[in-house]
């Protein structure tokens, strides 16, 4: 039986606009998150959030650069990583991990998962 992953969200920006003006559109920032580091990507299609550790050999994806097809790319080796689910787009390392972000009327939120 499938269980519906829960998350504990943490407030990032008081508003998308706040989340825009520090993070501009086709940047990426590195976030410390309850020990975690995370890679807060900015694109045309919104907000999205990965693990910052690239998959291949680790280095930050947060100093890398993001695409038009949505991606973020390491800036060590090129690896690219769809925004939406993590997945490597050349089937070359493993996934990255993804993060959801959610903007809503009060701020725009990043959920980890609930430990249970």
């Amino acid at each position: 039986m499938d269980q519906e992953k829960t998350y504990t969200w943490h407030k990032l920006f008081v508003s998308a606009e706040e989340a825009a003006a520090k993070v501009p559109v086709r940047k990426l920032q590195l976030l410390q998150i309850e020990g975690l580091s995370i890679c807060l990507a900015h694109t045309t299609a919104g907000f999205f959030a990965v693990a910052d550790a690239c998959p291949h050999l680790g280095y930050s994806l947060s100093k890398g650069t993001t695409n038009y097809l949505n991606e973020v790319i390491c800036p060590w080796h090129s690896y690219r990583y769809n925004l939406n689910n993590g997945r490597e787009c050349e089937y070359k390392s493993r996934n990255a991990v993804t993060y959801p972000v959610e903007v809503r009327e009060d701020g725009v939120y990043l959920g980890l998962p609930s430990v249970q």
